[in-house]
């Protein structure tokens, strides 16, 4: 180990995970060496494990590993934020005038939707309350 970097298996054990889904989770840019040994075998900052977690929690909740890279990739701005939560707020909105004139048969489908929106909604506010604030 180097300056408290970890090995490919170091990182696979502490975040639960095989070496086999580190090598894709790097493959899908979801993570980026910090460096490499001697030897040239790749390590990896200890907070890879976390990020591993947010990728795991994200994919569970039904996120695509491929829209999880693109968003990691991003640094959107506060101002591009509080125009995905207007967007948000005014598809919600929408949602509430549909169901109130939708028949019985769309219910069903409309509460499951609305129950997934409501748990990626929290999701999202659990990993904001857990990030460390900007240096």
């Amino acid at each position: 180990m180097s300056d408290g970097l970890l090995r490919i298996g170091e990182l696979a054990a502490r975040a639960g995970v095989s070496t086999r889904t580190v090598d894709f989770y790097t493959n899908l840019g979801l993570l980026s060496p910090a460096g490499r040994t001697g030897g040239n075998f790749r390590l990896y900052a200890p907070d890879a494990v976390e990020r591993i977690g947010l990728v795991r929690q994200l994919e569970a909740h039904g996120v695509s590993l491929q829209d999880i890279a693109a968003a990691m990739r991003r640094e959107p701005t506060g101002d591009a934020i509080a125009g995905l939560l207007t967007n948000l707020s005014q598809d919600l909105h929408s949602l509430q005038e549909v169901a109130h004139s939708a028949g019985p048969e769309a219910h069903g489908i409309l509460a499951a939707i609305t129950a997934r929106a409501h748990s990626l909604i929290t999701t999202a506010l659990e990993i904001a309350a857990n990030m460390p604030p900007p240096a």
